[in-house]
């Protein structure tokens, strides 16, 4: 179900939705990172399949510690509406919950749930999503 990121042309601005269960960890920390590294060049949403009430607070404050204030951030539902108006659909454990729609660029990224850890334990699930998102955006950007 993995296939290449589409770069995007320079007349497109392209966009990625990333999907975890609760959309209050790791989908909140990626979609942060993709905006702070990314600015206006990316569409950037979030959601999750059964949203949580609020962003876990430990991931809140690992982000705050790489400088990146996601304290306002609430999870959003999983919309139909949103996969289909994203060019990248990234998944991070939401499995068959996912609607899936020809023409989307899906990959799923196989990372650690924060849900219920303190925030040591969160700071290297953070590490390695800013650096997928650093991938990431060199592969939809590029001209």
């Amino acid at each position: 179900m993995t296939t290449p990121a589409t770069p995007a042309t320079p007349a497109t601005r392209p966009s990625v939705l990333f999907v975890c269960v609760h959309n209050a960890g790791r989908s909140q920390m990626a979609a942060a990172f993709l905006t702070h590294l990314a600015g206006d060049r990316v569409e950037v949403r979030s959601a999750g399949s059964t949203p949580a009430d609020e962003v876990n607070p430990a991931v809140v404050e690992a982000m705050s510690e790489a400088g990146i204030d996601i304290s306002a951030e609430t999870p959003k539902v999983l919309t139909v509406e949103a996969v289909q108006a994203s060019d990248v659909v990234i998944t991070m454990g939401c499995g068959d919950a996912c609607p899936v729609f020809p023409g989307k660029t899906y990959l799923d990224w196989q990372l650690d749930d924060p849900a219920g850890r303190g925030v040591e334990a969160v700071r290297p699930i953070r590490d390695e999503i800013e650096r997928r998102v650093r991938d990431l955006i060199t592969e939809i950007t590029a001209a």
